[in-house]
């Protein structure tokens, strides 16, 4: 199915702002389809001026649909369905008479102009399957007055209200709960759900007759002491976004002016109860913030154990075991660093760049003071769950480590590199050194090293291997790699 995008440029002469305005619309529209009951086709003008395709369309959630197939892309040719041509030509919208006929259901056709910048840009075919018709009741005549306002300011160019549309993604529905207000913020109808609502933040009576933003306010002073700006936020002066918190409910509200020709004449609210989710999401905040608390504290012991080990390996006049005391510390140090990174994380996910960025100096500063070698990172690792990022780092400073230590003469320069290369299915670490490489009898597999042996371990872990070979023009590199899929 093509997009809008496509559409717009391969069939139409719309400028981008237009395609913009459209987006925008789109974003929106869904509350003009369940107010009027009614599917919601876009049709926009062809290039050539022979027609429209229909670049969108919007079924109800609230009434049957008319459009059980997809229309996008379908171009009706001008003079076949007089209304868009009425709607486009005249910039007004336009009712049909007699309902046409979809597959035996009667439907009644209505045509929008859509207006961006003093002109239309497209037209939207409202259609209303009328096979269920019957009596409205009172909400189902506030639904459709208030679709018929929004339809007058789209026609207008007033709506879609950009100021709202970084907020749509859940707001509330048409069907959660809905309530008119006058010019004066004075209820004129809520809707059973939206009553619910309010009776769940306290409210004792109707909200009919009263003025929304004092009882709001009202209702929320009873918790916490309210701004005086709550009040205004609801009045149906502007359109806004708010919450509000009483009796330990929740109700999100969202609130329309409804404005013609320049002049507000009511204001439509959308509410509903957030309490469960947003008592769950404070849950999820807290059980986040716990499981930092955790990683920070288990960093700051081994910070502690490290601090210990270093002490100890002071104080030791056995070279054997102030070399291994040392190595000891760096290995604590590369876990605790993990965990401080999971501890300032939001997720349980660790961006290995920036942590393999601050290990890397501590094991070059840290190998021999003989060696004159630097360390750097080239490519990117990415993030990796934390998981698989402890045993990788630790991996990954055994072996920067045996490079440095092992791979170099005495006062030699040279250079340690970890080369990074990620895919959808694997990553791909290399640890390239260019000193005097490995001894003819060296074996991988049979080396008694302990930093190899914790090599060994730790790839088990990873599901991964190690290949050590050497490296053209000189020194070594020791290859791993680690698979992607399902981590």
């Amino acid at each position: 199915m093509p997009s809008l995008n496509e559409l717009a440029r391969e069939r139409t002469a719309l400028t981008g702002s237009d395609v913009d305005w459209l987006h925008l619309l789109l974003a929106d529209w869904q509350l003009l389809a369940d107010l009027s009951f009614a599917d919601l086709v876009l049709w926009l003008p062809l290039r050539d001026g022979s027609g429209f395709v229909a670049a969108a369309q919007m079924r109800p959630t609230t009434g049957p649909t008319v459009h059980h197939d997809d229309v996008v892309g379908a171009v009706v040719l001008r003079g076949r369905r007089s209304q868009l041509d009425t709607a486009y030509d005249e910039q007004r919208i336009c009712r049909g008479q007699d309902p046409d006929w979809a597959r035996d259901v009667p439907v009644r056709v209505e045509t929008i102009p859509v207006r961006h910048d003093d002109r239309v840009v497209a037209v939207i075919a409202r259609q209303t399957n009328l096979a269920a018709a019957r009596t409205p009741s009172r909400l189902e005549l506030t639904y459709l007055r208030t679709s018929e306002d929004l339809a007058r300011m789209v026609a207008e160019g007033r709506f879609p209200l950009p100021a709202q549309l970084d907020q749509v993604e859940g707001s509330p529905r048409v069907g959660d709960g809905l309530i008119r207000l006058d010019d004066r913020g004075v209820v004129t109808f809520a809707s059973p759900n939206a009553l619910s609502a309010f009776r769940r933040l306290g409210l004792p009576g109707d909200l009919v007759g009263g003025n929304l933003g004092d009882v709001t306010a009202g209702l929320a002073a009873r918790a916490r002491p309210v701004d005086e700006p709550l009040a205004t936020a609801v009045s149906g002066a502007a359109a806004r976004h708010a919450e509000v918190e009483a009796a330990g409910a929740i109700v999100r509200l969202r609130v329309i002016p409804l404005v013609t020709e320049g002049v507000r004449t009511a204001a439509v609210v959308l509410c509903r109860d957030v309490t469960e989710v947003r008592h769950r999401e404070r849950e999820l905040v807290s059980k986040d913030a716990t499981i930092r608390e955790i990683h920070h504290r288990v960093k700051n012991n081994l910070q502690t154990v490290a601090a210990l080990l270093r002490l100890q390996a002071r104080r030791t006049s056995i070279p054997e075991a102030k070399q291994a005391l040392s190595e000891s510390v760096r290995r604590v140090t590369s876990i605790a660093l993990v965990h401080e990174a999971l501890a300032y994380s939001l997720a349980e996910q660790v961006d290995l760049d920036e942590l393999v960025d601050t290990v890397l100096p501590v094991i070059g500063d840290g190998a021999t003071a003989e060696v004159r070698a630097k360390v750097r990172r080239d490519g990117s690792l990415g993030t990796l769950n934390s998981a698989m990022a402890t045993p990788l780092v630790l991996v990954l400073t055994e072996l920067v480590h045996n490079a440095l230590a092992h791979g170099f003469d005495a006062g030699q320069a040279g250079e340690v590199v970890v080369r990074a290369r990620r895919s959808a299915g694997r990553l791909e670490v290399i640890v390239a050194d260019d000193g005097r490489g490995m001894p003819d009898d060296f074996d991988y597999d049979r080396s008694d090293g302990l930093g190899l042996q914790i090599v060994r371990t730790l790839l088990t872990e990873l599901d991964s291997h190690l290949v050590v070979r050497a490296r053209e023009g000189g020194g070594t590199e020791a290859l791993i790699t680690v698979p992607m899929a399902g981590r």
